[in-house]
Order: C-alpha cells, then structure tokens, then sequence
C-alpha cells in the first residue's frame, strides 16, 4: 500500500535489464538507443548500465539460451517443420540424437525426442558449470561489484560450446523461424497488434476503465505507452478475440 508498484530491489532491477550485459559504453555490444522506458527509469535511478550485471542474471540470461534451444527444437519437431534425421549433422544435439537412437533402437518418435533434448540440456549445463567455476576461479572476486566491473561475463559456455550454440540457431533461424508458416503467423500477428494499437491510440475510451484511467490527460508518447502495456499484457487468445470482437462484423438480416 505504500508503494506504487513491485518495489522490486536493485539488484532484481538490474538484472532484468542487463541480463544480456552492458547496455552503454565500450562494453554494449549494441550501440542501439536506450529504450525509452529504460531510459526514464535510468534517469532517476542509476543502474549501472556500463557494467555487467550479477552472476545471478548471468545465470538466468544462459539458462534462458539454453531453454530457448530445447524448447524451439522440440515445436520445431513437433510441428514437423523438420524431422529428427535433419538434426544428426548438427553440433550438440547430433550427437545426442545419434546417443538415443544407438542406445534405445525402436523407441517411440516422443521418447527419442524427450530423451534427446534432455541429454542436449545436460551438455550445455555440464559445460556452462565447467566454464563459469574456471571463470571464478581466475577472477577471483571479492565481491559482487568485482564482478560488474569484468571486461567480461563470469558466467559463460566454453568457446566451442558456443559455436555448436550458434551452429544450431542458424539452424533454426533458416528451417523454423524463417519457414513460410511461421512467416505467415508472424504476420498475421503483427498485423493484429497494430490493428489494435492504432484503434486505442485513436479513441482512449475503447480502453478497459482501468487502462483509460491511466491514459486520460497523457500526451500522444503518453498514451502511446499505456496502450502498449495494454497490448503487451494480452494472451494470444485474449488479443486475437478481442480483434475479431472489434473488427469482424455479423451478417445483417435485411
């Protein structure tokens, strides 16, 4: 009751917004600008954006890749965007297929698929726990601050580790983000959020009560960001019925 918000501490803030590192300065790796949300809230709240954030958001930003991978893969195989054979050449996961299918011959699709992710998942922990004790190790921080100041991250996968990482998102980047049925329902998505952006930027009052509250007396960068926090808070489902509630129209009986 006494605070507007989460009240989330310093160091759960920083670590959402470097997880991926340094935002600012000669150690970002994107010279991009500074979202603007970011950037406000930087202004009256110094976050350090020239450093590396804790080992905690190292953890958690690695831990990420390394769901991303498993979780892609598996919807990629799923939705037979390619098939486990297309994924025997590839580093990482290769040889796991190759493991699963030597070990269990006649294992159910499902099973080879559960098993295989699970072994590829323990390669890449395996050596993200190998690689940041040997980072630790060298370092050798006092504190957590020694560790903002790094050139570089503690947390981190071996440098082959990661070029078998990279190998297999150019994987996926060509045979499942880039295939036309996914291109088609990125489309279709996008074409929905702008539709729905573009009918709450031009009347404030089809916003829930709640939402037009916060809009109300905001100038256009104003509401501009309370209706994307709106749309950005919808469900799939949520945002695609509510389109068709607003833009699909019944048959009139004449």
């Amino acid at each position: 009751a006494d605070f507007d918000g989460l009240n989330l501490t310093w160091e759960t803030l920083e670590g959402v917004v470097k997880h991926n590192g340094p935002l600012i300065g000669p150690k970002a790796d994107d010279p991009a600008p500074l979202p603007a949300a970011i950037a406000e809230y930087a202004a009256q709240h110094d976050l350090g954006l020239d450093t590396w954030p804790s080992a905690e958001a190292q953890v958690a930003a690695l831990a990420d890749d390394i769901a991303y991978n498993s979780h892609d893969i598996d919807d990629g195989l799923r939705a037979a965007l390619f098939d486990i054979t297309d994924l025997v050449g590839l580093p990482l996961i290769g040889p796991a297929v190759r493991e699963v299918t030597g070990a269990y011959p006649g294992l159910e699709r499902t099973r080879v698929i559960h098993e295989t992710l699970r072994r590829m998942i323990g390669a890449m922990v395996a050596d993200l726990l190998t690689e940041t004790r040997a980072g630790l190790a060298r370092l050798a921080p006092g504190d957590a601050d020694a560790i903002r100041a790094h050139d570089a991250p503690v947390v981190a996968f071996s440098g082959p580790l990661q070029a078998a990482d990279q190998e297999v998102k150019a994987f996926l980047y060509r045979r499942m983000y880039r295939h036309h049925r996914v291109n088609r329902m990125t489309n279709k998505a996008r074409r929905v959020v702008t539709s729905l952006f573009d009918v709450f930027m031009a009347d404030a009052a089809m916003l829930s009560a709640d939402w037009r509250d916060r809009a109300d007396g905001k100038d256009t960068a104003g509401r501009a960001r309370v209706v994307a926090d709106y749309i950005a808070g919808m469900t799939d489902r949520y945002a695609l019925n509510l389109h068709a509630e607003l833009f699909q129209t019944d048959d009139v009986q004449r």
